[in-house]
């Protein structure tokens, strides 16, 4: 199935503008999502605004937004007052320079997006960018109205397109002086160096995204898939306090080592509402397809 385009607009360097359109890179829709409901009943449950004062609930229509600027003190601003504050957007991704790859601070970087030629037309204007900035091993820095807000916007060379990346403002980022400041400036010794470079040689490998599990997601669909056949759910290990050992002697480990239950019934919320038991059939068809997104994502 075909990506489909989130934003489409020009990419503009001086007076050339390439049409592009620009695609999600990082989606979450394939992560399992739970939704709140009532244990007695199994119906969904919903969210309703109250006033935190009075109790009584507000509709849509009496709610706005509110900036505090003291305890329980807020300036008002209406729907209108915020639209009004949205900068003009003209559709174009305006190059203001070009800087070195190896410049490049990804501290600052927010989400990634594909950038492609818009059209047809559009494929010899993109190739001589894309491999312009390939040949010149620099990235393109511009500026456009994304999704209603002003951003600052990373564009480099991937494959046979462009990554388009967000990037965080300076005030969003913290500084790492703040984290850092209580390093110490000590050197590590020549002889525990040399252990480190021998791990670290012996422990090289390539960057295979593939390989990466989400463990977390993978543990959550095996309960859903536990609860759906009718299995006993698995026991949660206790966890392990970390052995604090000497690091040399650490360091000289580390490169030693571097050379069936009866199934109770299941409750499930039916479409109605009630709760009711899965029968046998429509469990192993649930936990079928569980298995087959999971192997898909």
């Amino acid at each position: 199935m075909a990506m489909r385009a989130i934003w489409k607009g020009f990419l503009k360097v001086s007076e050339v503008a390439c049409p592009v359109a620009l695609y999600t890179a990082v989606s979450t829709s394939e992560r399992i999502v739970f939704n709140t409901v009532n244990r007695e009943t199994g119906h969904p449950v919903r969210r309703i605004y109250v006033d935190q004062e009075t109790g009584d609930p507000v509709g849509k229509d009496d709610q706005t937004k509110g900036y505090e600027v003291g305890p329980d003190e807020y300036v008002v601003v209406e729907p209108e007052e915020i639209i009004a504050a949205v900068p003009h957007n003209d559709k174009t991704l305006s190059v203001e320079g070009f800087i070195p790859c190896q410049q490049i601070d990804d501290v600052y970087f927010d989400r990634p997006y594909y950038l492609a030629p818009a059209d047809r037309y559009a494929l010899d204007a993109f190739a001589l960018l894309r491999d312009g900035m390939k040949a010149a091993g620099v990235a393109a820095l511009a500026h456009a109205v994304l999704f209603r807000r002003a951003r600052s916007v990373l564009i480099r060379a991937y494959d046979e397109g462009l990554i388009a990346t967000t990037l965080s403002y300076d005030y969003e980022v913290r500084s790492a002086r703040d984290a850092f400041s209580e390093i110490s400036s000590a050197k590590a010794k020549p002889e525990m160096l040399d252990l480190a470079k021998h791990i670290l040689a012996t422990k090289a490998g390539a960057f295979e995204p593939k390989e990466f599990e989400d463990r977390y997601e993978a543990a959550l669909g095996e309960v859903v898939k536990a609860k759906l056949e009718g299995r006993e759910l698995p026991k949660a290990r206790p966890a392990r306090g970390a052995e604090v050992i000497d690091l040399m002697t650490a360091l000289r480990q580390s490169a030693k080592l571097a050379e069936p239950t009866e199934r109770p019934p299941t409750r499930t919320t039916s479409k109605g509402g009630k709760a009711k038991k899965t029968t046998p059939a429509k469990a192993s068809r649930a936990a079928a397809q569980l298995t087959r997104r999971r192997k898909a994502s």
